[in-house]
């Protein structure tokens, strides 16, 4: 069932939220093994929160918008009780988190239920999930593959049906890039629009945090349920809650839709620009737009990211260093070292773009661009063929959107209902993103709604692997 028929029935009285709660209990012990999507599961919240929710309905309280909606949260999201892992084994030892995080206590006030925290790169510096201390998080579309990341656990589990929605984070792509490889909705707000108070940060000035699902009108009721102010977060602004799932059949009239080109019509495997064409074909629009200095502002992207993360986890690097993940370890300490000009000019850099950019959005109002340049690669795999050139996978899977990112636009990303249509590799998702001028969420569900209905946009069905077919199978990227 969706986030919305869950709820209706529930506040109908034709269901139960304990009920709900259980079965969903059951199924993520009896499938998360396959995945391994959940790296902590929240049983006794979840039967406390679910009788609530029975309890405010038999007392004639509006039980609220997500009435007993099982959902669970990336593992840098505080949850009261238990220890924010960020991923890491560093943090192990540390004592539970004494509150929930602010999007938390929003979706708890909604009336959804919490089930548990989720698979992660380590402090989210990655796209793929491989994590070295909770092991590897696997695309339920082919368990050999990754999900993405560094929310990989909050894509798994939305597409493999265990919860119908998820939180993550978005720094450099982490939100986009997973939605992309599983094939689900994935929501980046504006930079400010929501809360990060009681979640572990990564960069502060990119951090993001934001809702997945597998359709258009859950993702919506989420991201509404997510609004409010909170004076806690001083990078939130003040602004009124601008709710999306009421304009969600308000048609693409008015709206000038254009593809971006240049950086992002390069870059990428020949699925990638496809995925961006059905699209555009379907929409009616054969405007183009460029985005200037994209790849610079990446480059500026990845200097930030580095230098800000690596001062945060400086003592950590002098004191532990042989506890990171050896590979988050090293492009910390490369951060660390970075020459402080080196940092004040990408600043420059964002700045100066982010102008340019706005300026394109004066004539446009969705731009469409591809969300990850290539179909979920194989775990393991580390290096991969992009225009004739052999590069890396991890740091080039968010080759288009830590442009976005960057200057904190809001966008949201949408799957192929068909990932044939885009002549993807075994048939595996691929998604796009639709990217909007800051505070203009509702053109993006407008948008997405209008493709979702159209049939292009969707979740495509999960295939299922066994192990004997996994041990014989050959991985091909």
């Amino acid at each position: 069932m969706t986030a919305a028929s869950t709820a209706a029935a529930i506040r109908a009285g034709q269901l139960r939220a304990v009920e709900v709660t259980e079965a969903a209990l059951a199924d993520i012990a009896a499938r998360n093994p396959r995945t391994n999507a959940f790296t902590e599961v929240t049983a006794a919240r979840a039967r406390a929160e679910a009788a609530a929710v029975d309890a405010a309905y038999a007392a004639g309280r509006d039980p609220g918008p997500l009435a007993g909606v099982p959902y669970a949260v990336k593992n840098l999201f505080d949850l009261e009780g238990v220890t924010t892992l960020a991923g890491a084994k560093i943090e192990r030892g540390k004592p539970a988190a004494a509150c929930d995080a602010f999007l938390v206590q929003r979706m708890q006030a909604a009336g959804a239920v919490c089930l548990g925290a989720l698979n992660m790169d380590e402090y989210a510096y990655g796209f793929t999930t491989e994590n070295a201390h909770d092991g590897d998080c696997r695309n339920p579309h082919d368990l050999s593959r990754v999900a993405g990341g560094s929310s990989g656990g909050s894509a798994a589990a939305v597409a493999d049906g265990l919860v119908p929605l998820t939180l993550g984070s978005d720094t450099n792509g982490s939100i986009r890039v997973p939605s992309s490889l599983c094939g689900i909705f994935g929501l980046k707000p504006t930079y400010g629009r929501l809360s990060r108070q009681g979640s572990y940060p990564f960069v502060t000035s990119l951090d993001h945090l934001g809702p997945f699902a597998r359709d258009v009108t859950d993702l919506a009721l989420a991201y509404d349920a997510l609004q409010g102010f909170d004076p806690q977060d001083p990078a939130q602004q003040r602004r009124q809650v601008e709710p999306v799932a009421n304009q969600l059949g308000a048609g693409l009239d008015g709206l000038r839709i254009a593809v971006a080109d240049d950086h992002f019509s390069r870059n990428g495997h020949p699925e990638a620009l496809a995925a961006v064409a059905v699209l555009a074909r379907a929409l009616g629009t054969t405007r183009r737009v460029t985005i200037p200095e994209a790849a610079r502002a990446r480059a500026a992207a990845f200097l930030i990211t580095m230098a800000e993360g690596g001062n945060l986890h400086l003592p950590n690097l002098r004191e532990r260093a042989e506890d990171f993940d050896p590979g988050t370890r090293d492009r910390f300490l490369a951060g660390a070292l970075l020459p402080a000009t080196w940092l004040l000019q990408a600043q420059r850099l964002r700045a100066a773009y982010r102008a340019a950019v706005l300026a394109v959005f004066e004539t446009v109002d969705v731009i469409l661009a591809p969300a990850t340049p290539f179909v979920a690669p194989p775990i393991g795999q580390a290096m991969t063929e992009i225009d004739g050139r052999i590069l890396p996978i991890r740091p080039n899977l968010g080759v288009y959107t830590q442009p976005i990112s960057c200057i904190g636009l809001p966008v949201l990303a949408v799957p192929l209902a068909d990932p044939g249509a885009a002549g993807t590799p075994h048939n595996l998702p691929i998604g796009v993103q639709l990217i909007a001028a800051p505070w203009r969420e509702d053109v993006l569900f407008r948008v997405a709604t209008a493709l979702e209905r159209a049939g292009i946009c969707g979740a495509p069905p999960v295939r299922a692997y066994s192990a004997e077919r996994l041990a014989t199978r050959t991985i091909s990227a």
